[in-house]
């Protein structure tokens, strides 16, 4: 930890070669968050590049005065770039090209099916459209996998769920799962008093004048003390 304090200060002191170093140290930190987002559409190494980017980002955004773990904080921000990333180019990086030739080959398949009485061979219909036959394979792969993302896979009290809906959902459980790991790491911080109120007040559900009977306070000293903890969190978690 101190190691890696000591690289993170001297890359906000200008050092270009601590920032590198912190950069190859977490290489692995990268690719565990990159695994997550493996079968999208985008080669591992984009990925890998594009989680870099929020690994660099955390490096320059890192508060030295709080006694967070580094990791801790470096993972929502890694899987946030790439969601970000993800997000922004669409769930599946598909060219341009590519969805043309898919949509072509569509119309070219038919059009053969009807004049030879058949389906047309892949080799047939890569020639009518004068293309490599690989390249024909791709292109129609890459449109199969944009079209299965948004088609409905079941109902759902008369609603269509699409896997699109529950690739989010799969998501939406990842950043809980990362929301409790920061949560932790911040509780930790906090004295003893403290982390009462917060476990009375967000996790046994008691009411502010609940707490202050159980802890010997009024009200009005919970509802302080509450809020002063919660604006604490929040700059640490930032």
């Amino acid at each position: 930890m101190d190691h890696t304090i000591a690289l993170i200060r001297k890359s906000h002191d200008g050092d270009k070669e601590a920032r590198e170093q912190l950069v190859e140290e977490n290489v692995g930190l990268i690719w565990c968050v990159v695994k997550r987002f493996y079968g999208r559409g985008v080669e591992a190494d984009d990925l890998f590049q594009i989680g870099s980017i929020g690994l660099l980002k955390a490096i320059d955004k890192f508060d030295l005065a709080y006694d967070v773990k580094f990791s801790t904080y470096a993972v929502p921000m890694i899987s946030g770039e790439i969601k970000r990333f993800l997000r922004d180019d669409g769930m599946l990086k598909v060219s341009r090209t590519l969805k043309e030739l898919s949509g072509r080959s569509v119309q070219a398949r038919e059009k053969m099916t009807a004049s030879l009485g058949r389906e047309p061979t892949m080799e047939e219909l890569a020639q009518e459209l004068g293309v490599e036959r690989e390249e024909l394979v791709q292109a129609m792969e890459a449109g199969s996998e944009v079209e299965s993302i948004y088609r409905p896979i079941h109902q759902k009290e008369g609603n269509e769920i699409r896997l699109l809906d529950k690739i989010e959902e799969k998501e939406k459980q990842e950043e809980k799962i990362l929301d409790h790991m920061m949560l932790k790491q911040l509780l930790e911080m906090l004295g003893a008093k403290e982390r009462q109120l917060i476990y009375l007040r967000y996790f046994a559900d008691r009411t502010q004048a609940d707490v202050g009977k159980i802890m010997g306070l009024s009200q009005v000293q919970v509802s302080r003390l509450e809020k002063k903890i919660i604006e604490n969190l929040r700059k640490k978690s930032v």
